[in-house]
């Protein structure tokens, strides 16, 4: 099923999020760049798209790493997962860090993440004396074995 997304333009050479194929999850992003960004190992760096999206209430756009430059380059969200609410109308930035070790370069209209929408509950917390028991427990950090 398809979910109607509005978007604008805030610059005239924004590229539209594209699906690369017919059952991605994920629509890629395109940089807007006045000129290429290197990005030295290690460095980090808010990178334009030129894009504000409308993500409908209920839903939550979710930046991704595109899997081939994050493990060929080394390029990836630097907050490993960008949150997009359906309230923010502000354009759409990617932290994009370089995790590799050596510098990379990001050129104008090249795709640097991906944006996924995913629909989302709201929760309303409530204080409790004690919480039902599970098999895990209170088992922390690799609590569950590790094969």
């Amino acid at each position: 099923m398809k979910q109607v997304v509005r978007y604008q333009k805030l610059h005239e050479r924004a590229v539209p999020p594209t699906y690369g194929s017919e059952a991605a999850a994920g629509a890629d992003l395109y940089a807007l760049l006045e000129q290429p960004l290197t990005l030295a190992a290690g460095e980090t760096a808010l990178v334009h798209t030129g894009l504000a999206v409308e993500i409908p209430v209920g839903y939550v756009g979710l930046i991704c790493a595109r899997s081939g430059l994050a493990t060929k380059r080394g390029l990836a969200p630097a907050n490993k997962v960008g949150v997009i609410d359906a309230d923010y109308r502000g354009e759409i930035m990617v932290a994009l860090h370089n995790h590799g070790r050596m510098h990379q370069t990001i050129a104008d209209g090249e795709r640097i993440a991906q944006l996924v929408l995913v629909p989302y509950l709201t929760a309303e917390f409530t204080q409790a004396e004690e919480l039902s028991d599970t098999v895990r427990g209170a088992g922390g950090f690799g609590s569950t074995g590790s094969k």
